[in-house]
């Protein structure tokens, strides 16, 4: 049995409805893509934290998106000897969602967070711009959304 702690999180894969999908380039760590997330507080369902760190990290409202499955927890382990916030990793839930009205202008990243956000058509990210700890997620989620027949759980499955 592991003593590893493992903080709970959400994040969140944003699509458009020509099927892009909104990934962000983390401030700390320049040329690493990732999809918006965090951690979830005391108290917090973990739609509630899904709301909150959406608004936090890219400004976005809940009314700009439709939440259409969620998927989790998955868990990856920090870097060995790192702790954040007393853990040594994160347990995360995928929510997918489709944005459900234009959010040019609504939509900036926290410079705290994010280098800068883009939209991709899903075949065009690298799992190499995962950071390195988090890329056995990015397959695990991958392929839990790619094993169901619904279009909108395959979006995440052409990602690697």
């Amino acid at each position: 049995m592991s003593d590893l702690v493992y903080r709970r999180n959400v994040a969140i894969i944003l699509r458009r409805s020509d099927g892009c999908v909104l990934v962000c380039e983390r401030a700390d760590f320049p040329g690493s893509w990732q999809f918006p997330q965090g951690g979830i507080d005391k108290g917090e369902t973990d739609a509630e934290a899904l709301v909150r760190e959406v608004g936090e990290e890219i400004s976005l409202p809940p009314d700009y998106y439709n939440v259409v499955e969620h998927r989790g927890p998955y868990r990856y382990t920090f870097s060995k000897g790192v702790k954040k916030h007393g853990c040594d990793g994160q347990e995360q839930v995928y929510f997918l969602a489709d944005l459900i009205k234009p959010c040019e202008g609504v939509l900036k990243p926290d410079k705290k967070e994010f280098r800068s956000c883009q939209w991709i058509r899903p075949e065009d990210f690298h799992l190499a711009w995962a950071g390195e700890i988090k890329r056995d997620v990015y397959v695990e989620v991958s392929q839990a959304l790619s094993s169901r027949q619904n279009s909108a759980m395959r979006t995440m499955a052409i990602l690697i």
